[in-house]
């Protein structure tokens, strides 16, 4: 009876693990996001919005973890305004518009000045290492 059990709960933790692992890897039903990379589901590239609008930011190929520590295949976000992807390898700079999600935040609201904007979406990892242009998207959005 003991070996079925701890037969039963092995296939139980590996069925979960696979499942993790194939959410993390991106079996991707249902979302217009890439296999890999990143991209905001909201706004979309092009979208006019209020001058407080909220931003919705997604990961496919790697998990979002808060900073502090380096995790392989792990990272956060950081939204860059008026701004372009950070270099791979480069910090991603700490000021006014380059903004942290450090606590490992998918969504936040943003408040901007009326115009036309750019946000670049860029993915780093626990030391805010930029993951490079290819875990970076970028948009523009304007602001009425």
């Amino acid at each position: 009876m003991k070996r079925w059990m701890a037969w039963t709960m092995t296939a139980a933790l590996m069925t979960a693990g696979a499942s993790a692992s194939l959410a993390h890897e991106g079996a991707h039903e249902g979302h217009d996001g890439p296999a890999r990379g990143v991209w905001f589901e909201a706004p979309k590239d092009g979208a006019t919005v209020s001058r407080e609008f909220e931003v919705k930011m997604r990961v496919a190929g790697m998990t979002v973890r808060k900073a502090g520590e380096i995790v392989p295949g792990t990272g956060h976000f950081h939204i860059i305004v008026d701004g372009g992807c950070v270099k791979k390898g480069e910090v991603v700079a700490k000021d006014a518009t380059h903004m942290h999600f450090g606590k490992g935040q998918k969504e936040t609201t943003l408040s901007l000045e009326p115009g036309t904007h750019a946000l670049s979406l860029q993915l780093a990892d626990g030391h805010h290492v930029s993951y490079g242009k290819d875990w970076c998207q970028t948009i523009h959005v304007t602001v009425k």
